[in-house]
């Protein structure tokens, strides 16, 4: 079968006469194909030039024509512009064209308006295409800069799934938010429909798809940590009402950052109840950071590292479940295929660097504030939306704050961080994981705070007082010196290990401010 492909500008006579002989050959000969192509007279030139450069082509003029070599690959052969069409026809098929030049005029100036016609429907449909629309608050704050390429690369919704970002702040922030909209732009991704700037509240989330919430701004400066608690609240209202009445009914909110994770979660399920399923906190930072540091005393990278659990709170005082982690691929006396792994306590060795010197390391970067960078808060956001939207990896534990509806003794009407799986565009907790009870003592370190957060917030509550262990110790030692009675039984032997870090931190009667203008790290 010999294939031809005629292409040329919309509006050229010489386009249009090759085009008749073309349709006259299709359909006199069996074997003969035509495939045509045309090209508005603004974008022609620059069309035909990338195309010749691809091809090491040379030719200048309209039409140009070739031929797909079927039987090698459909690799393309140049035969030229219509004269050399026009000698091929002749001279393989007894062919000409009688053409007259204002017959090829006529034929010319009705192909340019049915290609601007065919144009303008495409561009209907492209419209009639609702694309997936991602609000993102706080914009101006360096994780949105780590994000924007992330979702854009169709890496998190699909490759065929073409978003429209909103990015939202207040109007102070418009001047770098225009920087910012300019970058995406230059961009040029596929898959971005739009991008636009929203800095009137009551404009907020209009038919948002997906919300995603970061570390808010407040100039508001507070005195006591009770004080900050509260100050969640009006925002946190604010959106929730917002979200209700102009996000979509199937609308996913995630929400980030590194302050009151876990209560901004739960006040937003309180503000806007219609879609507390469809709310849920971001703990992948903190499970990176776990494995980041185990990676670092095995000598392997933190990607061949699963099923470590996060428990309790994810900004503040959470646990490090070891009992079910594995490794993967790592270099060994004892090797086997892929899908072979290995507990991760039984390659560690060191029950004292388990039980502190990584405790402290993860306790530190809490403390501190260090633990959430912006490429890391970015980099956990996209991937819990990747797995929302496509399903985490088969077997794969993954953590997420989520409400608790009493799993695992958890109490309810708190949002805590807990084992789940992704599938089917929901997650699932996995509330059938064998041999990972948590004691009561455990437990109720994890919710203390979580409660008094809730109930400070929503004014039951006056003062909140930070669990005290009933040792003097500090907290991580006093739980490891519990949990060591079983331990010690073995060197090798720590499968019942839970790993804590905690942010407990004395209030203060100075003036607490958190970076970028926040008021205190939890």
């Amino acid at each position: 079968m010999t294939k031809f492909v005629l292409a040329g500008r919309a509006d050229c006579p010489f386009y249009a006469k090759a085009e008749l002989l073309a349709d006259y050959l299709q359909k006199n000969l069996p074997d003969f194909r035509v495939h045509k192509i045309t090209q508005h007279p603004h974008v022609w030139e620059e069309w035909l030039n990338d195309l010749c450069k691809k091809n090491k082509w040379d030719h200048k003029n309209s039409p140009i024509i070739w031929r797909e070599l079927l039987d090698r690959g459909g690799k393309g052969l140049l035969l030229g512009g219509y004269n050399e069409f026009l000698e091929h026809a002749q001279l393989y098929y007894g062919v000409t064209s009688s053409m007259t030049t204002e017959m090829m005029k006529v034929i010319a100036q009705e192909n340019l308006m049915t290609h601007i016609e065919d144009e303008r429907e495409k561009e209907a449909l492209k419209q009639l295409i609702e694309p997936l629309n991602v609000w993102i608050t706080s914009a101006s704050c360096l994780p949105c800069y780590h994000l924007i390429p992330i979702l854009t690369s169709g890496e998190v919704f699909g490759m065929h799934t073409e978003i429209s970002i909103t990015l939202f702040d207040d109007e102070k922030t418009e001047e770098y938010l225009q920087i910012l909209v300019a970058e995406m732009r230059d961009l040029v991704s596929p898959l971005l429909q739009s991008v636009s700037i929203c800095t009137r509240v009551e404009e907020a989330f209009r038919q948002a798809h997906v919300i995603i919430i970061l570390d808010d701004h407040t100039d508001k400066e507070v005195h006591t940590l009770e004080d900050c608690i509260r100050s969640r609240v009006p925002l946190c209202r604010l959106y929730g009402y917002l979200i209700e009445k102009n996000a979509h009914d199937s609308v996913r909110v995630i929400v980030g950052g590194k302050t009151f994770v876990n209560l901004k979660t739960v006040l937003l399920m309180r503000y806007a109840p219609n879609i507390t399923h469809n709310i849920v906190a971001v703990a992948l930072g903190v499970e990176g950071e776990a494995k980041a540091a185990l990676a670092r005393k095995l000598k392997t990278t933190s990607s061949c590292i699963k099923d470590v659990i996060i428990w309790g709170n994810i900004s503040g005082n959470s646990y490090v479940d070891l009992r079910k982690a594995k490794i993967y691929d790592y270099e060994s006396a004892i090797w086997g295929p892929p899908h072979f792994s290995r507990p991760i306590l039984s390659l560690i060795f060191d029950s004292e660097w388990v039980n502190k010197e990584f405790v402290a390391t993860l306790e530190e970067l809490t403390a501190t504030g260090k633990q959430f960078g912006a490429i890391l808060a970015a980099h956990s956001i996209a991937t819990t939306l990747k797995y929302w939207y496509h399903g985490s990896p088969p077997g794969e534990i993954v953590s997420l704050g989520v409400l608790s509806e009493g799993q695992f003794g958890i109490p309810e009407g708190i949002v805590f961080s807990m084992p789940v799986k992704f599938e089917n565009g929901t997650w699932v907790v996995l509330t059938d994981l064998k041999d990972i009870a948590i004691s009561e003592q455990i437990m109720t370190r994890m919710t203390s705070d979580l409660i008094q957060e809730k109930l400070v917030a929503l004014g039951d509550l006056i003062h909140f007082q930070p669990y005290q262990s009933e040792h003097k110790d500090s907290m991580n030692s006093s739980v490891l010196q519990e949990e060591e009675k079983d331990l010690i039984m073995s060197d090798v032997d720590f499968s019942d290990l839970i790993s804590e870090t905690n942010t407990k931190k004395p209030l203060s009667q100075e003036p607490v401010n958190e970076p970028e203008g926040k008021t205190v790290e939890q």
